[in-house]
Protein backbone atom coordinates (compact mmCIF):
# COMPACT_ATOMS: atom_id res chain seq x y z
CA UNK A 1 0.00 0.00 0.00
CA UNK A 2 1.04 3.33 -1.05
CA UNK A 3 1.85 5.68 1.61
CA UNK A 4 -0.71 7.93 0.55
CA UNK A 5 -3.06 5.64 0.02
CA UNK A 6 -2.62 5.02 3.89
CA UNK A 7 -3.43 8.32 4.72
CA UNK A 8 -6.75 8.02 2.86
CA UNK A 9 -7.19 5.00 4.60
CA UNK A 10 -6.42 6.45 8.21
CA UNK A 11 -9.19 9.70 6.96
CA UNK A 12 -11.81 7.31 6.30
CA UNK A 13 -10.89 5.15 9.35
CA UNK A 14 -10.77 7.85 12.14
CA UNK A 15 -14.29 9.21 10.90
CA UNK A 16 -13.21 11.55 8.13
CA UNK A 17 -11.56 14.57 7.60
CA UNK A 18 -13.54 16.96 10.29
CA UNK A 19 -12.68 13.95 12.79
CA UNK A 20 -9.39 13.28 12.28
CA UNK A 21 -8.61 17.55 12.28
CA UNK A 22 -10.36 17.41 15.91
CA UNK A 23 -8.49 14.28 16.72
CA UNK A 24 -4.82 15.74 16.11
CA UNK A 25 -5.88 19.57 16.76
CA UNK A 26 -5.24 20.71 13.57
CA UNK A 27 -7.24 22.51 10.71
CA UNK A 28 -8.01 21.37 6.60
CA UNK A 29 -4.44 23.41 5.38
CA UNK A 30 -2.52 20.74 7.78
CA UNK A 31 -4.36 17.83 6.60
CA UNK A 32 -4.05 18.54 2.64
CA UNK A 33 -0.38 19.44 3.48
CA UNK A 34 0.43 15.64 4.88
CA UNK A 35 -2.07 14.26 2.06
CA UNK A 36 0.09 16.34 -0.76
CA UNK A 37 3.65 15.61 1.21
CA UNK A 38 2.60 12.01 1.73
CA UNK A 39 3.95 12.43 5.39
CA UNK A 40 2.78 12.15 8.45
CA UNK A 41 4.42 13.63 11.70
CA UNK A 42 5.42 10.83 14.08
CA UNK A 43 3.98 12.50 16.85
CA UNK A 44 0.51 12.60 15.59
CA UNK A 45 0.96 9.01 14.17
CA UNK A 46 1.78 7.78 17.63
CA UNK A 47 -1.25 9.68 18.90
CA UNK A 48 -3.57 7.89 16.34
CA UNK A 49 -1.77 4.50 17.25
CA UNK A 50 -2.81 4.97 21.19
CA UNK A 51 -6.32 5.69 20.10
CA UNK A 52 -7.04 3.16 17.27
CA UNK A 53 -8.02 0.51 19.83
CA UNK A 54 -11.03 2.42 20.42
CA UNK A 55 -11.76 2.56 16.53
CA UNK A 56 -11.54 -1.26 16.40
CA UNK A 57 -8.07 -1.82 15.07
CA UNK A 58 -4.16 -1.32 16.17
CA UNK A 59 -1.93 1.23 13.93
CA UNK A 60 2.12 1.00 13.76
CA UNK A 61 3.09 5.13 13.99
CA UNK A 62 6.14 3.91 11.18
CA UNK A 63 4.36 2.57 8.36
CA UNK A 64 0.57 3.61 9.13
CA UNK A 65 -0.76 -0.32 8.54
CA UNK A 66 -4.02 -1.02 9.97
CA UNK A 67 -4.40 -4.82 11.60
CA UNK A 68 -7.17 -5.80 13.50
CA UNK A 69 -7.61 -5.93 17.65
CA UNK A 70 -8.45 -9.67 17.36
CA UNK A 71 -6.49 -11.18 14.61
CA UNK A 72 -8.48 -15.27 15.35
CA UNK A 73 -11.99 -12.34 14.82
CA UNK A 74 -11.94 -11.77 11.28
CA UNK A 75 -15.29 -10.24 10.07
CA UNK A 76 -16.74 -12.34 7.23
CA UNK A 77 -17.84 -10.52 3.85
CA UNK A 78 -19.90 -11.72 1.48
CA UNK A 79 -19.24 -10.42 -1.90
CA UNK A 80 -21.52 -10.80 -4.77
CA UNK A 81 -20.70 -9.54 -8.21
CA UNK A 82 -23.14 -9.01 -10.68
CA UNK A 83 -22.60 -8.76 -14.31
CA UNK A 84 -21.52 -4.88 -15.17
CA UNK A 85 -18.57 -3.35 -16.40
CA UNK A 86 -17.48 -1.96 -13.25
CA UNK A 87 -17.11 -5.82 -11.96
CA UNK A 88 -13.24 -5.47 -12.50
CA UNK A 89 -13.23 -2.98 -9.92
CA UNK A 90 -14.50 -5.76 -7.16
CA UNK A 91 -10.72 -6.87 -7.46
CA UNK A 92 -8.95 -3.74 -5.99
CA UNK A 93 -12.08 -4.03 -3.66
CA UNK A 94 -11.46 -7.00 -2.79
CA UNK A 95 -7.36 -6.34 -2.18
CA UNK A 96 -8.72 -3.31 -0.04
CA UNK A 97 -11.27 -5.37 1.89
CA UNK A 98 -8.32 -7.51 2.89
CA UNK A 99 -5.60 -4.39 3.50
CA UNK A 100 -8.22 -3.82 6.43
CA UNK A 101 -7.89 -7.94 7.55
CA UNK A 102 -11.43 -8.35 6.64
CA UNK A 103 -12.03 -12.04 5.20
CA UNK A 104 -13.97 -12.25 1.99
CA UNK A 105 -16.12 -14.77 0.23
CA UNK A 106 -17.22 -13.90 -3.41
CA UNK A 107 -20.34 -15.21 -4.86
CA UNK A 108 -20.44 -14.43 -8.87
CA UNK A 109 -23.68 -13.83 -11.23
CA UNK A 110 -23.68 -15.83 -14.66
CA UNK A 111 -23.23 -12.47 -16.51
CA UNK A 112 -20.56 -11.30 -14.31
CA UNK A 113 -17.99 -14.64 -15.62
CA UNK A 114 -18.47 -12.17 -18.82
CA UNK A 115 -15.96 -9.70 -17.28
CA UNK A 116 -14.08 -11.35 -14.59
CA UNK A 117 -12.56 -14.66 -13.98
CA UNK A 118 -13.51 -16.93 -10.90
CA UNK A 119 -10.00 -17.37 -10.77
CA UNK A 120 -9.00 -13.73 -10.25
CA UNK A 121 -11.20 -13.08 -7.24
CA UNK A 122 -10.56 -16.63 -6.48
CA UNK A 123 -6.60 -15.91 -6.18
CA UNK A 124 -7.47 -12.46 -4.43
CA UNK A 125 -9.76 -13.99 -1.78
CA UNK A 126 -8.10 -17.08 -1.17
CA UNK A 127 -11.37 -18.69 -1.05
CA UNK A 128 -13.73 -20.88 -3.32
CA UNK A 129 -15.37 -18.57 -5.65
CA UNK A 130 -19.40 -19.76 -5.57
CA UNK A 131 -21.66 -19.14 -8.60
CA UNK A 132 -24.25 -21.75 -9.40
CA UNK A 133 -27.25 -22.63 -6.85
CA UNK A 134 -27.94 -26.51 -7.89
CA UNK A 135 -23.54 -27.53 -7.49
CA UNK A 136 -24.26 -30.77 -5.86
CA UNK A 137 -20.51 -30.57 -4.62
CA UNK A 138 -21.11 -27.22 -3.05
CA UNK A 139 -24.47 -28.20 -1.58
CA UNK A 140 -22.65 -30.96 0.41
CA UNK A 141 -19.80 -28.35 1.38
CA UNK A 142 -21.53 -25.56 1.60
CA UNK A 143 -25.32 -24.89 1.41
CA UNK A 144 -26.82 -21.55 0.10
CA UNK A 145 -28.16 -21.48 3.83
CA UNK A 146 -24.64 -22.02 5.35
CA UNK A 147 -22.84 -19.55 2.75
CA UNK A 148 -25.55 -16.98 3.97
CA UNK A 149 -25.08 -17.24 7.75
CA UNK A 150 -21.38 -17.42 7.92
CA UNK A 151 -21.44 -13.76 6.40
CA UNK A 152 -21.14 -10.18 8.60
CA UNK A 153 -22.14 -8.48 6.04
CA UNK A 154 -23.00 -8.99 2.40
CA UNK A 155 -22.09 -6.46 -0.39
CA UNK A 156 -23.38 -6.33 -3.49
CA UNK A 157 -20.53 -4.67 -5.92
CA UNK A 158 -21.29 -3.86 -8.06
CA UNK A 159 -25.08 -4.08 -8.27
CA UNK A 160 -26.54 -4.00 -12.27
CA UNK A 161 -30.34 -2.51 -11.97
CA UNK A 162 -31.35 -5.86 -13.46
CA UNK A 163 -30.01 -7.09 -10.00
CA UNK A 164 -31.23 -4.34 -7.80
CA UNK A 165 -34.99 -5.04 -9.42
CA UNK A 166 -34.70 -9.05 -8.71
CA UNK A 167 -34.04 -8.43 -5.21
CA UNK A 168 -36.72 -5.50 -4.73
CA UNK A 169 -39.29 -8.07 -5.82
CA UNK A 170 -38.28 -11.53 -3.88
CA UNK A 171 -36.80 -13.41 -6.70
CA UNK A 172 -34.71 -16.51 -6.06
CA UNK A 173 -33.29 -17.51 -9.38
CA UNK A 174 -29.64 -17.88 -8.78
CA UNK A 175 -27.66 -17.97 -6.00
CA UNK A 176 -26.83 -14.48 -5.31
CA UNK A 177 -30.28 -13.67 -5.52
CA UNK A 178 -31.42 -16.41 -3.08
CA UNK A 179 -28.57 -15.09 -0.18
CA UNK A 180 -30.31 -12.26 -0.73
CA UNK A 181 -33.55 -13.69 1.05
CA UNK A 182 -31.94 -16.12 2.85
CA UNK A 183 -29.60 -13.96 5.15
CA UNK A 184 -29.82 -12.27 8.09
CA UNK A 185 -26.91 -9.92 8.01
CA UNK A 186 -27.15 -5.95 6.48
CA UNK A 187 -26.87 -6.44 2.92
CA UNK A 188 -25.12 -3.08 1.16
CA UNK A 189 -25.71 -2.76 -2.70
CA UNK A 190 -23.49 -0.19 -4.46
CA UNK A 191 -24.91 0.45 -7.62
CA UNK A 192 -23.14 0.98 -11.11
CA UNK A 193 -24.83 2.01 -14.51
CA UNK A 194 -25.86 3.74 -17.37
CA UNK A 195 -26.85 7.48 -15.55
CA UNK A 196 -30.28 7.13 -17.53
CA UNK A 197 -30.65 3.90 -16.13
CA UNK A 198 -29.93 4.93 -12.72
CA UNK A 199 -32.35 7.90 -13.09
CA UNK A 200 -35.43 5.89 -14.35
CA UNK A 201 -38.07 5.94 -11.92
CA UNK A 202 -38.18 2.11 -12.27
CA UNK A 203 -35.12 1.83 -10.60
CA UNK A 204 -35.75 4.43 -7.87
CA UNK A 205 -38.72 3.26 -6.84
CA UNK A 206 -36.48 -0.18 -6.87
CA UNK A 207 -34.45 1.55 -4.36
CA UNK A 208 -37.24 2.87 -2.30
CA UNK A 209 -38.26 -0.44 -1.43
CA UNK A 210 -34.99 -1.71 -0.70
CA UNK A 211 -34.27 1.41 1.61
CA UNK A 212 -37.31 0.84 3.23
CA UNK A 213 -36.20 -2.21 4.10
CA UNK A 214 -32.88 -1.34 5.66
CA UNK A 215 -30.76 -1.77 2.76
CA UNK A 216 -27.88 0.04 2.66
CA UNK A 217 -26.73 2.08 -0.41
CA UNK A 218 -22.85 3.01 -0.95
CA UNK A 219 -23.42 5.47 -3.84
CA UNK A 220 -23.17 5.77 -6.77
CA UNK A 221 -21.03 8.92 -7.77
CA UNK A 222 -21.10 11.12 -10.18
CA UNK A 223 -18.85 11.74 -13.29
CA UNK A 224 -18.02 9.99 -16.71
CA UNK A 225 -19.57 6.32 -16.98
CA UNK A 226 -18.13 3.45 -18.85
CA UNK A 227 -20.97 4.05 -21.71
CA UNK A 228 -19.59 7.30 -22.39
CA UNK A 229 -22.01 9.18 -20.74
CA UNK A 230 -21.57 11.66 -17.83
CA UNK A 231 -24.06 11.86 -14.17
CA UNK A 232 -24.86 10.01 -11.85
CA UNK A 233 -24.00 6.38 -12.04
CA UNK A 234 -20.33 5.45 -11.48
CA UNK A 235 -19.08 2.78 -8.83
CA UNK A 236 -18.50 4.31 -5.83
CA UNK A 237 -14.79 5.34 -4.51
CA UNK A 238 -12.99 1.87 -2.77
CA UNK A 239 -11.97 3.80 0.19
CA UNK A 240 -15.92 5.68 0.61
CA UNK A 241 -17.00 1.76 0.52
CA UNK A 242 -14.64 0.52 3.30
CA UNK A 243 -15.67 3.61 5.43
CA UNK A 244 -18.79 2.86 5.66
CA UNK A 245 -18.14 -0.96 5.43
CA UNK A 246 -16.04 0.11 8.57
CA UNK A 247 -18.60 2.08 10.53
CA UNK A 248 -21.04 -0.65 10.17
CA UNK A 249 -19.02 -3.67 11.49
CA UNK A 250 -16.09 -2.39 13.96
CA UNK A 251 -16.74 -0.34 17.07
CA UNK A 252 -19.15 2.58 17.30
CA UNK A 253 -17.43 3.96 20.21
CA UNK A 254 -15.68 7.06 18.23
CA UNK A 255 -19.11 8.59 18.12
CA UNK A 256 -18.11 9.67 21.69
CA UNK A 257 -15.50 12.16 20.20
CA UNK A 258 -17.99 13.40 17.19
CA UNK A 259 -20.87 14.58 20.10
CA UNK A 260 -20.18 16.25 22.76
CA UNK A 261 -24.02 16.53 23.76
CA UNK A 262 -24.79 13.25 24.76
CA UNK A 263 -28.45 13.94 24.82
CA UNK A 264 -27.98 14.65 20.98
CA UNK A 265 -26.14 11.61 20.68
CA UNK A 266 -28.60 9.73 21.93
CA UNK A 267 -31.47 11.57 19.58
CA UNK A 268 -29.05 11.34 16.54
CA UNK A 269 -28.05 7.54 16.99
CA UNK A 270 -32.20 6.43 16.80
CA UNK A 271 -31.95 7.63 13.12
CA UNK A 272 -35.16 10.21 13.31
CA UNK A 273 -34.63 11.20 9.93
CA UNK A 274 -34.46 7.71 8.90
CA UNK A 275 -36.60 7.40 5.24
CA UNK A 276 -36.18 10.98 4.40
CA UNK A 277 -34.63 12.85 1.45
CA UNK A 278 -32.75 15.55 2.16
CA UNK A 279 -30.90 18.25 -0.59
CA UNK A 280 -27.96 20.16 0.99
CA UNK A 281 -25.84 23.31 -0.90
CA UNK A 282 -22.77 24.23 0.77
CA UNK A 283 -19.77 25.91 -0.10
CA UNK A 284 -18.95 29.05 -2.57
CA UNK A 285 -19.45 29.25 -6.08
CA UNK A 286 -17.20 30.27 -8.90
CA UNK A 287 -18.53 33.10 -11.51
CA UNK A 288 -15.87 33.06 -14.14
CA UNK A 289 -14.52 36.78 -15.30
CA UNK A 290 -12.32 35.17 -17.63
CA UNK A 291 -10.08 31.91 -17.88
CA UNK A 292 -8.15 32.98 -15.19
CA UNK A 293 -10.18 34.82 -12.96
CA UNK A 294 -13.49 34.36 -11.25
CA UNK A 295 -15.90 36.45 -8.96
CA UNK A 296 -16.09 34.17 -5.32
CA UNK A 297 -16.69 34.61 -1.65
CA UNK A 298 -14.67 33.30 1.43
CA UNK A 299 -17.13 30.05 2.31
CA UNK A 300 -15.24 27.20 3.50
CA UNK A 301 -18.11 25.25 3.30
CA UNK A 302 -17.27 23.55 7.00
CA UNK A 303 -21.00 24.62 8.14
CA UNK A 304 -22.69 23.10 5.34
CA UNK A 305 -20.85 19.73 5.53
CA UNK A 306 -21.55 19.56 8.70
CA UNK A 307 -24.90 19.49 8.56
CA UNK A 308 -24.84 16.94 5.57
CA UNK A 309 -22.84 14.67 7.81
CA UNK A 310 -25.13 15.43 11.02
CA UNK A 311 -28.35 14.71 8.57
CA UNK A 312 -26.50 11.45 7.27
CA UNK A 313 -25.77 10.38 11.20
CA UNK A 314 -29.76 10.85 11.81
CA UNK A 315 -30.65 8.66 8.86
CA UNK A 316 -31.30 10.69 6.42
CA UNK A 317 -30.68 9.86 2.57
CA UNK A 318 -28.42 12.88 1.72
CA UNK A 319 -27.67 14.82 -1.50
CA UNK A 320 -24.78 17.45 -1.12
CA UNK A 321 -24.36 19.88 -3.76
CA UNK A 322 -21.10 21.41 -2.74
CA UNK A 323 -18.92 24.69 -4.47
CA UNK A 324 -15.17 24.61 -4.64
CA UNK A 325 -14.00 23.75 -0.99
CA UNK A 326 -11.02 21.65 0.83
CA UNK A 327 -12.89 19.11 2.16
CA UNK A 328 -13.85 15.41 2.19
CA UNK A 329 -17.45 14.63 1.51
CA UNK A 330 -19.21 13.42 4.66
CA UNK A 331 -19.82 9.33 4.80
CA UNK A 332 -23.03 8.64 3.93
CA UNK A 333 -24.10 11.45 1.53
CA UNK A 334 -23.84 11.74 -2.26
CA UNK A 335 -21.79 14.18 -3.14
CA UNK A 336 -22.19 16.70 -6.48
CA UNK A 337 -19.23 18.98 -7.16
CA UNK A 338 -19.90 22.04 -9.01
CA UNK A 339 -18.39 25.55 -9.45
CA UNK A 340 -20.80 28.36 -10.93
CA UNK A 341 -24.55 29.04 -9.56
CA UNK A 342 -26.21 27.92 -12.59
CA UNK A 343 -24.40 24.64 -12.45
CA UNK A 344 -25.31 24.16 -8.56
CA UNK A 345 -29.25 25.08 -9.95
CA UNK A 346 -28.88 22.20 -12.51
CA UNK A 347 -27.84 20.40 -10.25
CA UNK A 348 -30.89 20.56 -7.57
CA UNK A 349 -33.13 20.59 -10.26
CA UNK A 350 -32.23 16.97 -11.81
CA UNK A 351 -32.63 16.20 -7.99
CA UNK A 352 -36.11 17.67 -8.22
CA UNK A 353 -36.62 15.75 -11.19
CA UNK A 354 -35.71 12.59 -10.38
CA UNK A 355 -37.27 12.51 -7.13
CA UNK A 356 -40.17 12.25 -8.82
CA UNK A 357 -42.60 9.87 -6.92
CA UNK A 358 -39.80 9.74 -4.20
CA UNK A 359 -40.14 13.42 -3.05
CA UNK A 360 -37.31 15.27 -1.82
CA UNK A 361 -38.43 16.33 1.85
CA UNK A 362 -36.19 19.05 2.78
CA UNK A 363 -33.80 21.14 1.13
CA UNK A 364 -31.29 22.99 2.86
CA UNK A 365 -29.25 25.89 1.26
CA UNK A 366 -26.35 26.61 2.89
CA UNK A 367 -24.11 27.08 0.31
CA UNK A 368 -22.87 31.33 -0.26
CA UNK A 369 -23.67 31.77 -3.93
CA UNK A 370 -22.35 34.55 -5.45
CA UNK A 371 -24.58 37.11 -6.63
CA UNK A 372 -23.33 38.25 -9.74
CA UNK A 373 -21.69 36.98 -12.89
CA UNK A 374 -20.63 38.23 -16.47
CA UNK A 375 -22.92 39.45 -19.06
CA UNK A 376 -20.33 38.18 -21.36
CA UNK A 377 -17.53 35.66 -20.94
CA UNK A 378 -14.27 35.92 -22.96
CA UNK A 379 -11.56 32.97 -23.82
CA UNK A 380 -9.05 35.10 -23.49
CA UNK A 381 -7.48 36.58 -20.25
CA UNK A 382 -8.32 40.38 -19.82
CA UNK A 383 -4.91 42.51 -20.18
CA UNK A 384 -3.94 45.72 -18.02
CA UNK A 385 -4.40 48.32 -20.67
CA UNK A 386 -3.19 52.23 -20.31
CA UNK A 387 -6.59 53.18 -20.62
CA UNK A 388 -7.37 51.84 -17.60
CA UNK A 389 -9.32 48.67 -15.52
CA UNK A 390 -11.75 46.91 -18.24
CA UNK A 391 -15.54 47.61 -17.26
CA UNK A 392 -16.92 44.59 -16.05
CA UNK A 393 -21.20 43.99 -17.05
CA UNK A 394 -22.58 41.91 -14.59
CA UNK A 395 -25.74 40.03 -14.22
CA UNK A 396 -27.56 38.68 -11.40
CA UNK A 397 -26.93 34.81 -11.05
CA UNK A 398 -29.71 32.40 -10.05
CA UNK A 399 -31.20 32.63 -7.13
CA UNK A 400 -31.80 29.01 -5.77
CA UNK A 401 -33.39 29.76 -2.06
CA UNK A 402 -35.90 31.59 -4.03
CA UNK A 403 -36.44 28.96 -6.93
CA UNK A 404 -36.51 25.87 -4.77
CA UNK A 405 -38.90 28.04 -2.38
CA UNK A 406 -41.28 28.65 -5.17
CA UNK A 407 -40.66 25.77 -7.14
CA UNK A 408 -43.66 23.20 -8.26
CA UNK A 409 -42.39 20.32 -6.79
CA UNK A 410 -41.44 22.43 -3.39
CA UNK A 411 -40.21 20.29 -0.50
CA UNK A 412 -42.03 20.29 2.52
CA UNK A 413 -39.78 21.86 4.63
CA UNK A 414 -37.22 24.86 3.07
CA UNK A 415 -34.44 25.78 5.00
CA UNK A 416 -31.84 29.25 4.06
CA UNK A 417 -28.91 31.10 5.47
CA UNK A 418 -28.43 34.51 5.74
CA UNK A 419 -24.77 35.63 5.93
CA UNK A 420 -25.13 39.44 7.13
CA UNK A 421 -22.72 42.39 8.01
CA UNK A 422 -25.71 44.88 9.67
CA UNK A 423 -29.52 44.81 10.40
CA UNK A 424 -29.34 40.75 10.60
CA UNK A 425 -32.84 39.93 12.29
CA UNK A 426 -34.26 42.56 9.50
CA UNK A 427 -32.80 41.52 7.13
CA UNK A 428 -33.33 37.77 7.97
CA UNK A 429 -37.05 37.94 8.43
CA UNK A 430 -37.02 39.80 5.25
CA UNK A 431 -35.39 36.80 3.37
CA UNK A 432 -37.42 34.48 4.74
CA UNK A 433 -40.56 35.77 3.03
CA UNK A 434 -39.02 36.99 0.01
CA UNK A 435 -37.89 33.62 -0.69
CA UNK A 436 -40.70 31.61 0.68
CA UNK A 437 -38.55 29.62 3.42
CA UNK A 438 -39.59 28.28 6.57
CA UNK A 439 -36.67 28.57 8.01
CA UNK A 440 -33.66 31.23 8.31
CA UNK A 441 -30.49 30.29 9.63
CA UNK A 442 -28.70 34.48 10.16
CA UNK A 443 -25.33 34.62 11.27
CA UNK A 444 -22.92 37.88 11.59
CA UNK A 445 -20.26 38.03 9.04
CA UNK A 446 -17.92 39.03 11.81
CA UNK A 447 -18.15 37.06 15.28
CA UNK A 448 -16.16 37.95 18.30
CA UNK A 449 -14.44 40.46 16.35
CA UNK A 450 -13.15 37.23 13.59
CA UNK A 451 -14.88 37.14 10.31
CA UNK A 452 -17.02 33.54 10.59
CA UNK A 453 -15.73 32.66 7.15
CA UNK A 454 -13.03 29.08 7.48
CA UNK A 455 -14.14 28.93 10.85
CA UNK A 456 -14.69 25.92 13.17
CA UNK A 457 -17.43 28.50 15.22
CA UNK A 458 -20.73 29.82 14.39
CA UNK A 459 -23.22 31.85 16.32
CA UNK A 460 -26.98 31.31 14.85
CA UNK A 461 -30.14 33.64 15.11
CA UNK A 462 -32.75 31.11 13.78
CA UNK A 463 -35.61 32.84 12.64
CA UNK A 464 -39.66 30.88 11.30
CA UNK A 465 -42.93 32.06 11.02
CA UNK A 466 -43.84 31.49 14.78
CA UNK A 467 -40.28 31.59 16.63
CA UNK A 468 -36.83 33.34 16.70
CA UNK A 469 -34.37 31.39 18.82
CA UNK A 470 -30.63 32.56 19.57
CA UNK A 471 -28.31 29.61 18.98
CA UNK A 472 -25.04 30.94 21.47
CA UNK A 473 -21.96 30.40 19.51
CA UNK A 474 -20.43 26.68 19.37
CA UNK A 475 -18.49 24.65 17.21
CA UNK A 476 -20.18 23.96 13.53
CA UNK A 477 -20.94 20.50 14.38
CA UNK A 478 -23.07 21.14 17.20
CA UNK A 479 -25.10 24.22 15.05
CA UNK A 480 -25.54 21.14 13.01
CA UNK A 481 -26.58 18.92 15.95
CA UNK A 482 -28.79 21.42 17.14
CA UNK A 483 -30.76 21.83 13.58
CA UNK A 484 -31.06 18.13 13.10
CA UNK A 485 -32.87 18.19 16.38
CA UNK A 486 -35.10 21.20 15.35
CA UNK A 487 -35.86 19.26 11.81
CA UNK A 488 -36.22 16.15 13.03
CA UNK A 489 -38.87 17.41 15.74
CA UNK A 490 -40.65 19.20 12.48
CA UNK A 491 -40.78 15.88 10.53
CA UNK A 492 -41.98 14.12 13.55
CA UNK A 493 -44.93 16.86 14.37
CA UNK A 494 -46.29 17.02 10.75
CA UNK A 495 -45.94 13.28 10.12
CA UNK A 496 -48.30 13.22 13.35
CA UNK A 497 -50.82 15.26 11.84
CA UNK A 498 -50.86 13.99 8.29
CA UNK A 499 -51.48 10.37 9.91
CA UNK A 500 -54.30 11.66 11.82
Amino acid sequence: MKYQESLTYLIEAFGGSDNLQKILGVGPSALSNYRRREHLPFNQAQKLSELAPDYGFNLDPYSLRISPVNKKAKLEILLIITGGIAAYKSLELIRRLQDFEFSVTAVMTESAHQFITPLSVSALTGNKVYSDLFDLTDEQEMGHIQLARKADLVLIAPATANFISKIAHGLADDLASTICLVTDAPIFVVPAMNPHMWANLATQENCRILRNREITFIGPDDGDTACGENGSGRFAETSFIISIIQKKLLSNENLNIFFENKSQQKHLIAKPLAGKRILITAGPTFEPIDPVRFIGNRSSGKQGYAIAAACALAGAEVCLVSGPVNLAAPSDTRLINIETAEQMQQACASELQVANGLQIDCVICAAAVSDWQMVELGDLKLKKSDSGPPQLRLKETPDILSWVGHHPSRPRLVIGFAAETDTLKQNAQSKRMRKNADWILANSVIQSGETVFNSDKNEILFISETKEEAWAADNKQAIAQKLVVHISEYFSSTDLDRNC
